[in-house]
């Protein structure tokens, strides 16, 4: 299941949850549109992690935590720290980044 963040506290979410992974887009962003499904996908094949959409815009301290200056953006966090980002519009890198904080 994917949690879209309705209000700026995704920094209670990464202390609050073993593993997650966000996705920071905005409204205005083709490519987020398309990877959102992919994004919704892998949620629905890795129960043990947290999935979190964060609008970039609408939210400045949630997008503090990853150093954000292209969308979209896919943020991981362990234990309540920042592990990897990646700024990209394919599913493989999107997936290799999730498959490599499920296996550390």
């Amino acid at each position: 299941m994917v949690k879209e963040l309705e209000q700026d506290n995704l920094t209670e979410l990464v202390s609050s949850n073993d593993t997650v992974v966000v996705q920071y887009s905005a409204s205005w962003c083709g490519n987020c549109r398309i990877m959102k499904p992919k994004f919704k996908k892998l949620a629905t094949e890795n129960e043990t992690i947290t999935f979190v959409m964060a609008d970039a815009e609408k939210f400045p301290e949630s997008r503090k935590l990853a150093t954000v200056d292209n969308l979209p953006t896919f943020a991981t966090f362990k234990n309540g720290a920042f592990v990897k980002q990646v700024q990209t519009n394919k599913f493989e890198v999107l997936k290799e980044l999730v498959d490599e904080v499920t296996s550390n």
